[in-house]
């Protein structure tokens, strides 16, 4: 006798698994938004101490004591022991007062920093964040353009493409009657002076999308790729002061094109020897391909270019002999100080959070003091060359 068994359920495909799986982490995530960001799961800015405010105006600590006890300027938060508080709104309203703004002026160009490295891993986004935030604080008008479709970025600032639908800079860089200004891209943050353009996988794309145009016989935009992002950032030209791109790990038609657009360039590099090697690597490609785009007419013309050593640990030998091999081949393109890496740094990404948005009472107060004065020295070293493109003493 024969006994029919049941059939057993087919087993999901591999496809079928990830995606299923990519909607699930897609829902615990939003999930963790809504607990960390009440009630609406957007992101509110802290307030910043009297110390923090004073390095972001360029003024005392006791100057803006003074201020406030001679009732000049805003009304700080004031704890019942004394202590001051400022929100982002109140630090500009402070700067204006003073008549301490470092924005552009009539004959200043746009600078655009395009930051690139060839390996995940360098701390290129988490370089991109801090750097457009800390240019907000000081009271830079700041747009930040996320390139990576991986969007990291735009995960920092508390935006989940696949949750939230927004549009990426893809839509300004497209070829067919769909594209779009970027004006309708950009979106606020929580600080005052910062926007973003947010990334999203559409942004993959442009990628398929330019060889195809560019062997178009009627295509003049796809032979002219390389402009696109500079011609999508000319009709907000007025509107910022300072661009800071987070480009893609690879060196794909996105990173070229922001490279064409950038007036500086911020290549990361984490200070171990497979690294190295692969920024070697990278530059091999980089200066090859720009070589080419140069016989188009195109002169990819900066302002400046350093490196950056990222997730730096200074007890570290081998990591120090990298970075003394670093400084006795490019010391004059090489930043002064390096990025250390931190703890602090990635605990405060698990929220999505920078250094400048978590509390410093949430970490031993050792460990971000640590980590927040080298984020400031690398971040002011960047003004520094900002303002010296526009030929102002820093």
């Amino acid at each position: 006798m024969s006994v029919n068994l049941p059939d057993s359920k087919p087993e999901a495909s591999f496809a079928d698994t990830i995606l299923q799986q990519s909607s699930e982490i897609s829902r615990r995530l939003d999930m963790l938004r809504i607990e960390n960001f009440p009630p609406d799961a957007q992101k509110k800015l802290r307030r910043f101490s009297l110390a923090e405010v004073a390095d972001f105006v360029g003024v005392s600590p006791s100057y803006l004591k003074k201020l406030h006890l001679q009732g000049k300027g805003v009304e700080p938060q004031v704890t019942p022991s004394g202590r001051r508080h400022y929100t982002a709104a109140q630090i500009e309203e402070l700067r204006t007062l003073l008549d301490r703004s470092p924005r552009r002026r009539e004959n200043d160009k746009l600078q655009v920093i395009a930051v690139v490295n060839f390996k995940g891993g360098s701390g290129k986004t988490t370089t991109a964040a801090h750097l457009s935030q800390h240019l907000a604080l000081k009271g830079f008008r700041v747009l930040a353009i996320d390139l990576d479709p991986q969007a990291s970025l735009t995960a920092l600032f508390g935006i989940q493409p696949e949750i939230d639908g927004n549009l990426s800079l893809y839509e300004s860089l497209r070829y067919d009657e769909n594209r779009k200004p970027i004006s309708e891209v950009i979106r606020s943050t929580s600080f005052p002076s910062l926007d973003i353009a947010p990334a999203n996988l559409e942004l993959q794309e442009y990628e398929y999308e330019t060889p195809i145009a560019m062997h178009a016989q009627d295509s003049v935009a796809g032979r002219t790729f390389y402009t696109r992002i500079g011609g999508a950032l000319s009709e907000v030209d007025d509107r910022y002061d300072v661009v800071v791109i987070d480009c893609p790990p690879q060196l794909g038609y996105l990173t070229l094109t922001a490279l064409a657009a950038a007036t500086s360039v911020l290549i990361t590099v984490h200070p171990q020897m497979l690294d190295i090697m692969s920024m070697s690597q990278f530059l091999l490609m980089l200066g090859g391909i720009l070589k080419s785009i140069e016989t188009a007419n195109v002169k990819v013309s900066l302002d400046w270019f350093r490196y950056l050593v990222t997730r730096y640990e200074p007890g570290d030998i081998p990591q120090q002999e990298m970075v003394g091999l670093m400084q006795s081949m490019f010391a004059r393109q090489m930043l002064r100080n390096p990025m250390v890496k931190s703890t602090a740094i990635s605990d405060a990404g698990l929220t999505k959070q920078s250094l400048y948005e978590v509390e410093r009472s949430s970490f031993v107060p050792s460990t971000y003091d640590r980590a927040r004065e080298s984020l400031d020295s690398v971040n002011s070293e960047i003004i520094s060359l900002i303002l010296s493109a526009w030929g102002r003493t820093p």
